[in-house]
């Protein structure tokens, strides 16, 4: 594996994901993995400017260290928002040049800008002036007809000459015309080896390698060369996949399913005194005990019965309770 370019391990890192990765889903996460680095949903530059900073950038302690992942083109615009949240205890903040969704183009950010390095270079710039944080980069391999060997290198190479040092590189290309986000994700297909390859070339930089990685296996196989991995739907669809990889990466002791979800009924109970809705927080951890005995009836309590609870802790404490016994009958 490559070595850091800086203080911060970026060796296990777990995707921004837009609707999933919100507080609730980072200390889950987090309860998972105590070393992995976790990013924020993205938050716009304009939304960051304008909007009430306790409920968008607002977080727990416990997340840290926690990556800003801010969407937006306007140098300017970015700067202010990286001095607004310069404050909140980010370790980093990173850039989204990844996203292909129709709503992020219509903003003239996300996957797009990878059609305009330069313009990216100066929001990097722009960015970094703000504040002394670390300033980074999400992107695809390419978008639609852009060639993947050029076109990526000339990317990686004007955004570098800005300062930029980390990558986080999505091996898909994004087809911005004709496919869906969510076809985005699967359709393209993923080139690890074009991602190698960059990595390779300017192993002055961290490369961070993303995109269909699901397995403690298949990253042992793939992280050749890169600075580290990020996985994001199989993060939250079979979380404790996090663990295994944290053992390899870190030779950290996995917790066991039954300490996380008490370590989150114990996170429920307190945030139930702040008046927050406990499917809030049950609607991130239905993969806990995915591939389990029991893991049916526990995702079936936590999806639909969450809902009508009132004690917290003990509704989540009670499910594994019930996901375990169950288990042991159905093991005898």
């Amino acid at each position: 594996m490559h070595k850091n370019i800086d203080s911060i391990d970026r060796r296990l890192c777990v995707a921004p994901m837009m609707d999933w990765t919100d507080r609730h889903c980072r200390v889950f996460h987090r309860h998972l993995v105590p070393d992995a680095l976790l990013f924020t949903e993205m938050v716009t530059a304009e939304a960051v400017i304008h909007g009430d900073l306790d409920r968008l950038l607002g977080h727990d302690e416990i997340e840290h260290p926690l990556v800003l992942q801010l969407g937006g083109s306007q140098p300017d615009r970015l700067a202010m928002a990286v001095e607004r949240a310069a404050d909140k205890g980010f370790a980093e903040i990173n850039l989204n040049v990844g996203c292909p969704s129709d709503r992020v183009q219509s903003g003239r950010f996300g996957a797009c800008l990878m059609a305009e390095p330069q313009l990216v270079a100066d929001c990097c710039s722009a960015m970094m002036a703000a504040s002394d944080l670390p300033v980074t980069v999400k992107c695809r391999i390419g978008i639609d007809d852009m060639d993947p060997e050029a076109g990526l290198d000339q990317f990686v190479d004007r955004v570098a000459d800005a300062g930029v040092r980390i990558f986080y590189l999505h091996a898909r290309k994004a087809w911005l015309k004709g496919l869906s986000p969510k076809e985005n994700r699967d359709i393209p297909p993923l080139d690890y080896d074009r991602a190698r390859r960059l990595a390779m070339r300017r192993d002055d930089l961290g490369v961070i390698l993303n995109g269909g990685l699901e397995t403690k296996a298949q990253i042992a196989t793939e992280i050749t060369g890169f600075a580290g991995v990020m996985l994001g739907r199989a993060a939250y669809r079979t979380p404790y996949v996090l663990t295994e990889i944290a053992n390899d990466v870190f030779g950290a002791t996995p917790p066991s399913r039954r300490q996380v979800a008490e370590a989150m009924a114990d996170y429920a109970d307190r945030m139930m005194t702040n008046h927050v809705p406990l499917h809030s927080i049950t609607r991130h951890m239905l993969g806990l005990y995915a591939g389990q005995r029991g893991a049916k009836h526990w995702r079936r309590q936590l999806g639909e019965q969450a809902r009508l609870a009132d004690d917290g802790g003990a509704f989540i404490r009670n499910a594994a309770d019930e996901c375990e016994i169950l288990a042991a009958r159905l093991a005898a």
